[in-house]
């Protein structure tokens, strides 16, 4: 399953009254060549149960996966994993595509990512040039047979190698499968925003692979809906992560991108997370202007950045697009049944919708 995969019903089209004005497809693949590819594993295999899968995010087309991206990441909560940020903390820039999937199988997605890169760029890749990919992670071990490691090289590959434009699938699929965000079935999601500032209009997404939250504190465009939906719960504390991958086509430099990324932890806080102690929350930002060529970058070179009067504008776009890809992958995400029989439900869309409308005085009995 790919990026062109229908979409599912999302927030907007509950009705739910999300802030902003959204790109054409609501999504990260509105920034002008961003592509998205999934990898979905939900099967039974020789008495296993699989839930599971991996997300690919193309920064820029495939060929041109060696001219960096000017990139900034930010651990709000260090439980969890995201490889290759040790060099864009140093460098302000990454290469490659970026990769998400579940814990236990980071390492065949570092693996699959290198070896990708080295079959694209055969004559650079491991002469001139080392890999050093980023890979996210979340934990999906309550539904799925995460020790299995049933992902492989070839998903991997799969998902890199059909990352397309377009709308992007949501809820239970690549590495969001097997995930679940506030005790309710979720997974991946992505959101957009447009941005005008007067040097002009300006594309900032998002994709998420949610996996944290406890259901009292889920919030929802400011209604305290978790405290409400007290059936089918999980647990008592949380077990989960989110990871989230920001991109926009604004001039932006390593500075700012980092700024932005920082950022991404307020959009996950409007849902209700303080960002439990348990919990891995992640972030990477990058920007596809200011294309710096192929590596090795040249001895000397110049960056457009727009100034900080702008920054607030996209710090808003950062939070409301977070917010937004979080409650797209709840409200596309369905129940799911897996390991040892455990069942995780979906979360109850005629309900949020009533107690979202209901608690900004907007009618709720006509569907929009």
């Amino acid at each position: 399953m790919h990026a062109h995969s229908p979409v599912a019903r999302r927030a907007r089209e509950l009705g739910l009254p999300m802030p902003g004005t959204p790109g054409p497809l609501n999504a990260i693949t509105d920034v002008p060549g961003v592509r998205v590819g999934h990898v979905t594993l939900n099967e039974d295999r020789d008495g296993k149960t699989v839930r599971t899968g991996v997300t690919a995010i193309l920064p820029r087309a495939p060929e041109d996966l060696l001219h960096p991206v000017w990139a900034g990441a930010f651990s709000m909560n260090g439980n969890g994993e995201l490889t290759g940020c040790h060099w864009i903390d140093e460098s302000g820039w990454m290469t490659g595509p970026i990769t998400i999937t579940n814990t236990c199988s980071l390492g065949i997605a570092h693996h699959a990512t290198a070896r990708w890169l080295a079959r694209q760029f055969p004559e650079k890749i491991g002469e001139t040039i080392w890999p050093l990919p980023v890979v996210g992670e979340t934990f999906d071990g309550w539904l799925n047979d995460i020790a299995g490691q049933h992902v492989t090289e070839t998903d991997v590959l799969t998902a890199i190698d059909t990352a397309s434009g377009g709308a992007v699938a949501e809820g239970c699929v690549g590495g969001g499968t097997g995930m679940i965000a506030y005790e309710f079935k979720a997974g991946s999601g992505t959101s957009s925003r447009q941005v005008t500032t007067g040097d002009g209009t300006y594309t900032l997404g998002v994709i998420v692979q949610a996996n944290h939250g406890l259901r009292p504190w889920l919030t929802v465009c400011g209604a305290p809906v978790g405290v409400g939906m007290t059936g089918d719960r999980l647990w008592a504390s949380e077990r989960g992560s989110i990871i989230v991958v920001l991109a926009t086509d604004a001039p932006f430099g390593p500075t700012e991108m980092r700024r932005i990324a920082k950022r991404i932890s307020i959009g996950i806080g409007r849902g209700g997370t303080p960002s439990g102690d348990s919990s891995g929350d992640i972030f990477v930002a990058f920007t596809t202007a200011n294309d710096p060529g192929e590596v090795p970058l040249p001895t000397s070179m110049s960056i457009k950045t727009l100034g900080n009067s702008c920054m607030d504008a996209f710090f808003t776009a950062a939070v409301e697009a977070t917010d937004e890809a979080i409650v797209n992958a709840l409200v596309a995400a369905q129940t799911m049944t897996g390991k040892h029989g455990r069942t995780v439900h979906a979360i109850d869309t005629e309900q949020l919708r009533h107690t979202v409308r209901r608690f900004h005085g907007l009618d709720t009995k006509d569907r929009p």
